[in-house]
């Protein structure tokens, strides 16, 4: 651990030539006195650093040193390959901690050669996670990521949606994708790939026996299917009037699934709206007096039936 923690100080004051003790110990954790005592000890060791007191004093690294300190470790090439994941999902795989010195050595490469830019990563947030979205109690996600690493079979006891319990069955997987702020489990069951949210994923364990994925596929390969299957053309084609004001609106709620199908009338739009089977048009209820569905016939009446039982349960005190 101190060994770590020396080199990341050393790769802070490359990057930045002077920082201060109290910076140093809050960006790694530990106490101005250990600070200190690191700094005395890079220096016995023939470190060009030195503690510099005073008003404007600090941590110094003498101009001219530099140190090779580009190579990542393999855990820290692991972490960078992983780019898409925010703070929070590189915390939930337990990669913070490579991923961060990793970062480090190229800050301090890039220090070595810079040219004035502002490092793009000072620009840019990546937040994955939706918006208002509630903290729940998922599969410890770095423990599967590293059970998954050996390419078991699992054994897996999981609540399907909707449901009241899980129940047991084992997958061949493939591996984990994160999606919209939600972790997923990719998985062959009896042959057919499908998606286990963690959230609902209740316990796992590997079996002796390795995973019998199919031999054609991986994990992108199964995941661009499953994708198509869930954001591709359904077989139900509904085709809606929708309120101009609640176009971005439906563009944000149903995506992919909307389609412009031509002009409205009267500050209205004509939309078409795909789905998998009619039962799916309750979705559109959220759009309330601003959507009117005209065909086909079953989607209407269906919104129809949907509409009425919630007026009459809305039409009588609750009980």
């Amino acid at each position: 651990m101190k060994a770590a923690r020396l080199l990341s100080l050393l790769l802070v004051l490359q990057t930045r030539q002077r920082v201060t003790s109290v910076e140093l110990a809050e960006r790694l954790e530990v106490s101005v006195r250990t600070i200190l005592r690191d700094v005395e000890a890079l220096s016995a060791a023939g470190v060009p650093v030195y503690a510099e007191r005073g008003r404007h004093g600090g941590i110094v690294l003498l101009p001219g040193a530099r140190l090779n300190a580009s190579h990542l470790e393999p855990a820290e090439m692991d972490s960078l390959s992983l780019a898409g994941l925010d703070s929070a999902q590189r915390a939930q795989l337990g990669i913070t901690a490579a991923h961060d010195m990793a970062i480090r050595k190229i800050a301090a490469r890039r220090a070595a050669n810079a040219v004035g830019d502002t490092n793009l990563a000072e620009l840019v947030i990546v937040d994955n996670s939706g918006w208002l979205a509630a903290e729940t109690r998922d599969t410890d996600v770095a423990d599967l990521a590293l059970t998954l690493r050996s390419r078991p079979r699992l054994r897996i006891h999981y609540r399907r949606s909707g449901a009241e319990h899980a129940t047991s069955r084992d997958v061949d997987p493939y591996g984990l994708v994160s999606k919209s702020g939600r972790w997923y489990l990719v998985a062959d069951d009896d042959g057919t790939a499908k998606l286990f949210n963690l959230e609902r994923l209740e316990h796992y364990e590997a079996l002796l026996e390795p995973a019998a994925t199919r031999p054609d596929q991986d994990l992108r390969s199964v995941w661009a299917e499953l994708k198509h299957r869930s954001e591709g053309p359904g077989e139900v084609e509904v085709t809606v009037r929708l309120r101009g004001t609640r176009v971005d609106l439906a563009r944000r709620i149903l995506g992919s699934r909307l389609r412009e199908a031509g002009p409205g009338e009267d500050g209205w739009q004509l939309f078409t709206v795909s789905y998998s089977e009619v039962e799916s048009v309750r979705q559109l209820l959220q759009f309330g007096d601003h959507i009117e569905v005209l065909a086909p016939a079953g989607a209407r009446q269906r919104i129809v039936e949907l509409a009425t039982d919630l007026i009459n349960r809305h039409n009588t005190p609750p009980v």
